[in-house]
C-alpha cells in the first residue's frame, strides 16, 4: 500500500530536518536514521544500536512523539520532551512571576506545560502588608494565557497549557465557568481536581467546605458544584475532571512526589518540575493477515519491538536539552517515560472486532498487558546495565498499588535487577505522528470517520483542506477492491456509545502506570441527566480522569466530515493542534445593507466615520464587517489592523459580543475623555461603544445582554487599572485610581477636569 500523499506532506512540513545551507532529509528513511543515530549516541556501541533502533521506526512500527522526530540529532536548541508541569507557583507576587517566566522559556523550547492554581488565595482574601485585597487566581490565568498567546513554541504551533484548580478551592466556580467566555483562557485547557471525599460527599448530598489555608471561606452542596461542572462541561466542553487521590494513590512514586496537575492532555500527571516523553507502539503496523478469519497481533514482533523502544525513550532524557535546570533534575532523578500504543481501532479492524465489544475489550486487555510487561521486564533488563533511576527504594517501589498489580516475573525481576524508569506506560493523543504514519487511528481513539478533510494549519496561518483516508479503510479498498467494508466492524466515533469508549478507557487504564488521553464524543442531543453519568460511570470504573466533547457553541473542530448532501459535523478539535476554527467564514454578498456612525474624540481635529455593514443568516441579521475613516493619519495603522481583525471575527459567526467587551475595556494610560456625560476610558472603548448601539439597533443584542457586557467589560478595566472595585461613583465620576502613564504608579485621579497623579504631580488636562 502507498505511502497516503497528506502523511508525505506532514513529514515534509513537520518532521523533514532542513539546515540553513539548505540541506535536508532526503526521505523518510534518512529521518528515521537521523532520529536513530541520535537515540543510539548513549549506548556503548552506537552503530549496532542504531540499526536496531532504525529497524523499528521503519514501516511506523514504533512512533517516537513529534519532539523527537523533528529534534532528534538536529542540533537545534530544543527539547525532546512533550509533557511538563511547571513548579509549585507560591502565593507571592515574585513567586507568581517567576513562574510566568519559566513557562514561557518552556514554550519557547516546544514544551506543553501544566499548572496547578490551587496554591493562589481566592478573589478578595486579603493581603497583608499592602492593605490590599487579593485578585484571585483567575487573574493570574489571564497573565499566563496573555503570554502564552505571545510565546511562539518550536516550529509553527503555539503553546498548550492545562490548569487546574481542587475542587475545595474558594474560586472553584468561577474557575468552572470561566471558559464560558469564548474569549477568555483560550489558550487553556483547564480541568478540576476532583477528590474522593468529594464524589462521596456529591453521592450523599452533603456540604462541602471551601477552604484555603485552612480557613472555610464559604459552604456549598458537594452536589450542587458537581452539578455546576458538569453543566458547564455539557455547554462548553470544559472543564475535565482529574480523579486526584486515584492518581495519587496509584502513582509508583507515591512515596517521593506528590501529583498536582498534568500535562496539557492530561495523560502526564507530573509532580512540580517533572517531564516525561511519549512514544507509542503502532498496533496497527502488527496485525499478520489482516481481514482474514487469521488476523491476529504478531506477538513476536511485540516482544522484539518493546524492549527497543523502552530504551530508545531511556536514552531520550540523555540527550535532550532542558528549558530548565530544575526539569533536568526531575527527569535524570526518575528517568520517567510513557511508552503507549497507537492505532488500537484499526488493529481491531482488522481483526474483524468492532471498537467498545466485549471482544475489543479482551483484545485490549491483552495486547496493553503485553505492552506493559515487556515495558516493565526490558525496563529491569537496562537497569540491571546501567543501573536503576536514583530515587529507586526497591521495598517502597515495590508496595506500590500499580506494582503490586504486575505479573510475578515482573516483580521478581525488578526485585533483582531493580528499574530503570519509575513509571514507563502512557497513551497520548498521537494525532499528527498517527497522521505521518498512513493515518492510523490515533491512541486508543476510535476511527474519528473513515473519510474526511482535515484542515491543517500552515506555517504562514493559512490553512489547506487535505482528503483523508483512515488506515485500514485504505488497507481493505487495496485488498478487497469495491467490496463494501462490514459495517458491524468498521464503526466510527459518531455511531459509537458511551459505554463503548468508557469499556475501553477503563480496560487500558488497567495497564497504565500514568495516565490515558481520550475524548468520549457524544452526541448535541444528549440529556444532561445522561451526559452527567458518563463521568460518573468513569469514576466507578476506576479512570484517573474523564475528558468528553458534545458538540456546542463555543468549542469547533479542525476535523470535518462530509459526506454528501449532508452538513459537516462537529467534532472536537485534538488539543495538540494548538488552534481551534470556531467556524467556516461567511461568505460575502454583492450587496450589504449597513449605517456610518460618527464620533468626535475630544483632543482630535477631526471625526472619525464609522461603518457596520451586515449580512442576513437564518433570518436574522448579523454584524459581517466594519470599516473605520479619518483624515487624521495619526491613527491610520492601527484602524486597519482593527477594522481587518474585527471583521475577521465577524465572518466566523457565532456570539462576537465579546468584540464590545474587549473594546469597551481598554483603558488609556494618557487617560480618558467625557463623551455625552459619561466617562469612556479610550478611543477603543468609543469604538466599542458604537458597535454595541449597533448590535442592538439590528436585533442581534438585546438590552438584556448590555448589563452583561458593561459588567465583563468593567471588571477587565479594573484589572488592566489594579482595582478591585467599581471605577465609577455616583454620576459616572470615577472614584477609584487610574494607573498613571508617567511614573505607572496606581495614582493617577480626575479633578476638575484634568487627569492628575497623586504620586508624581503627573497632570494632563483637556
Amino acid at each position: 500500500m502507498e505511502w497516503a500523499p497528506v502523511s508525505q506532506r506532514i513529514w515534509d512540513m513537520k518532521y523533514r530536518f532542513r539546515d540553513d545551507s539548505g540541506r535536508s532529509d532526503t526521505d523518510l528513511d534518512a529521518t528515521w536514521w537521523r532520529v536513530a543515530r541520535a537515540l543510539a549516541a548513549p549506548e556503548r556501541d552506537p552503530e549496532l544500536w542504531a540499526g536496531k533502533f532504525h529497524e523499528a521506526l521503519a514501516g511506523f512500527k514504533f512512533l517516537p512523539a513529534g519532539r523527537v522526530i523533528a529534534g532528534a540529532g538536529t542540533g537545534r536548541s530544543v527539547t525532546l520532551f512533550n509533557c511538563f508541569v511547571m513548579g509549585t507557583i507560591g502565593d507571592d507576587m515574585a513567586s507568581i512571576f517567576n513562574n510566568v517566566k519559566e513557562a514561557a522559556l518552556t514554550m519557547q523550547q516546544g514544551g506543553g506545560i501544566g499548572h496547578d492554581f490551587s496554591t493562589l488565595r481566592p478573589m478578595g482574601a486579603p493581603v497583608k502588608g499592602v492593605g490590599a485585597d487579593a485578585s484571585g487566581p483567575l487573574s493570574f490565568m489571564d497573565v499566563w494565557d496573555s503570554m502564552c498567546r505571545t510565546i511562539m513554541s518550536a516550529g509553527s504551533r503555539r503553546g498548550a497549557m492545562m490548569a487546574t484548580l481542587r475542587c475545595d478551592h474558594p474560586d472553584i466556580e468561577a474557575f468552572v465557568d470561566a471558559k464560558r467566555d469564548p474569549a477568555r483562557l483560550r489558550m487553556f485547557n483547564v480541568s478540576v481536581l476532583v477528590t474522593d471525599t468529594f464524589m462521596a460527599a456529591v453521592k450523599d448530598d452533603a456540604d462541602w467546605d471551601l477552604v484555603f489555608g485552612g480557613k472555610v471561606f464559604r459552604t456549598v452542596k458537594a452536589k450542587a458544584l458537581w452539578e455546576r461542572i458538569m453543566r458547564a462541561t455539557y455547554d462548553c466542553a470544559e472543564p475535565g475532571v482529574i480523579f486526584i487521590d486515584r492518581v495519587n494513590r496509584r502513582n509508583n512514586l507515591a512515596y517521593c512526589e506528590t501529583i498536582q496537575a498534568t500535562n496539557p492532555c492530561g495523560e502526564q500527571p507530573l509532580p512540580p518540575y517533572g517531564a516525561c516523553l511519549l512514544g507509542s507502539i503502532n498496533l496497527g503496523a502488527l496485525v499478520k493477515d489482516p481481514f482474514t478469519p487469521g488476523a491476529a497481533l504478531d506477538r513476536a514482533a511485540l516482544e522484539r519491538l518493546v524492549p527497543l523502544a523502552v530504551r530508545m525513550l531511556d536514552n531520550v532524557i540523555d540527550v535532550s536539552r532542558f528549558p530548565l535546570p530544575a526539569q533536568e533534575k526531575e527527569a535524570k532523578a526518575k528517568r520517567r517515560i510513557g511508552l503507549g500504543v497507537t492505532g488500537l481501532a484499526d488493529a481491531l479492524i482488522l481483526c474483524g472486532v468492532r471498537y467498545g465489544s466485549a471482544e475489543a475489550v479482551r483484545l485490549t486487555q491483552l495486547w496493553l498487558g503485553a505492552v506493559q510487561r515487556l515495558s516493565y521486564l526490558a525496563s529491569a533488563d537496562i537497569a540491571a546495565e546501567k543501573g536503576s533511576f536514583p530515587l529507586y527504594d526497591k521495598a517502597r517501589y515495590l508496595a506500590g498499588e500499580t506494582v503490586k498489580a504486575l505479573p510475578d516475573d515482573v516483580r521478581t525481576a525488578v526485585g533483582r535487577y531493580g528499574i530503570r524508569n519509575a513509571l514507563l506506560n502512557s497513551i497520548a493523543p498521537t494525532g499528527t505522528i498517527s497522521l505521518l504514519a498512513d493515518n492510523v487511528s490515533s491512541g486508543i481513539e476510535p476511527v474519528f470517520a473513515f473519510s474526511h478533510v482535515r484542515h491543517v494549519l500552515q506555517p504562514d496561518g493559512t490553512r489547506r483542506e487535505e482528503a483523508v483516508e483512515d488506515h485500514a479503510f485504505r488497507l481493505w479498498r487495496d485488498l478487497k477492491g469495491n467490496a463494501p467494508p462490514p459495517p458491524d466492524v468498521f464503526v466510527d466515533a459518531q455511531t459509537l456509545t458511551p459505554a463503548d469508549h468508557i469499556a475501553m478507557q477503563a480496560e487500558a487504564q488497567d495497564y497504565v502506570d500514568s495516565s490515558i488521553s481520550k475524548t468520549i464524543n457524544l452526541p448535541r442531543d444528549i440529556s444532561f441527566e445522561a451526559f452527567k453519568g458518563v463521568y460518573e460511570e468513569a469514576y466507578a470504573q476506576n479512570c484517573k480522569g474523564c475528558t468528553t466533547y458534545r458538540p456546542n457553541d463555543v468549542t469547533g473542530a479542525v476535523l470535518e466530515v462530509k459526506p454528501a448532501a449532508t452538513a459537516p459535523a462537529l467534532v472536537p478539535a485534538p488539543r495538540e493542534e494548538g488552534v481551534v476554527y470556531i467556524a467556516q467564514p461567511l461568505d460575502r454578498p454583492e450587496d450589504l445593507p449597513g449605517k456610518t456612525y460618527k464620533i468626535k474624540w475630544p483632543g482630535s481635529d477631526h471625526a472619525i466615520y464609522i461603518t457596520i455593514n451586515d449580512v442576513m443568516q437564518d433570518g436574522r441579521r448579523r454584524p459581517f464587517e466594519i470599516f473605520i475613516n479619518s483624515k487624521n493619519m495619526e491613527h491610520y495603522a492601527w484602524t486597519v489592523a482593527l477594522t481587518r481583525m474585527i471583521s475577521a471575527v465577524f465572518r466566523r459567526g457565532g456570539d462576537v459580543s465579546f468584540v464590545v467587551e474587549e473594546l469597551k475595556a481598554v483603558f488609556d494610560p494618557r487617560g480618558g475623555q467625557w463623551m455625552e456625560g459619561h466617562y469612556v476610558p479610550s478611543l477603543l472603548a468609543a469604538i466599542g461603544g458604537v458597535i454595541e448601539k449597533h448590535l442592538i439597533d439590528i436585533g442581534f443584542l438585546s438590552t438584556a445582554d448590555t448589563p452583561r457586557i458593561a459588567e465583563a467589560a468593567e471588571q477587565r478595566l479594573r484589572l488592566a487599572a489594579g482595582q478591585r472595585e467599581p471605577i465609577t461613583g455616583g454620576g459616572d465620576v470615577p472614584t477609584r485610581l487610574g494607573q498613571c502613564p508617567n511614573c505607572g504608579a496606581a495614582a493617577l485621579t480626575h479633578q476638575e477636569g484634568c487627569d492628575i497623579c497623586l504620586n508624581c504631580g503627573y497632570s494632563r488636562c483637556g
